[in-house]
């Protein structure tokens, strides 16, 4: 079963990481998401979310690489997938869409991104 995906969207103490860069980043990730979920017709939205996620996964891959974190290859092809699926989208994205992307910011990270906790 996935987490609960929260409503409003938006990101809350019970996704922290407690890497402040990486906090940030997440909070902006679901500041994108939320978004593209507000005007979907809005290419713009669709770009800022494919920027900010990609920044976001290659300070977070170069974070765990520097760490030799043990899941590296497996996050970061997680990580891969995601990316090549936003970046397919354009605009107008469907609600299917939408709810697809905040599932997956909020399992990845509560699911995924807290096994690094304390590992960085």
């Amino acid at each position: 079963m996935g987490e609960k995906i929260p409503e409003p969207f938006v990101w809350d103490e019970s996704f922290k990481v407690f890497y402040d860069k990486l906090d940030d980043e997440h909070k902006a990730l679901f500041k994108a998401v939320f978004g593209v979920a507000a005007d979907k017709g809005n290419g713009s939205a669709l770009s800022n979310l494919v920027e900010v996620t990609v920044n976001h996964f290659n300070d977070e891959e170069a974070m765990m690489k520097k760490a030799g974190h043990d899941n590296y290859d497996a996050h970061k092809k997680v990580h891969d997938e995601f990316v090549a699926k936003i970046k397919g989208l354009k605009a107008p994205v469907d609600d299917g869409t939408v709810h697809f992307a905040k599932d997956w910011l909020v399992n990845h990270i509560k699911k995924i991104d807290f096994k690094y906790k304390g590992k960085l």
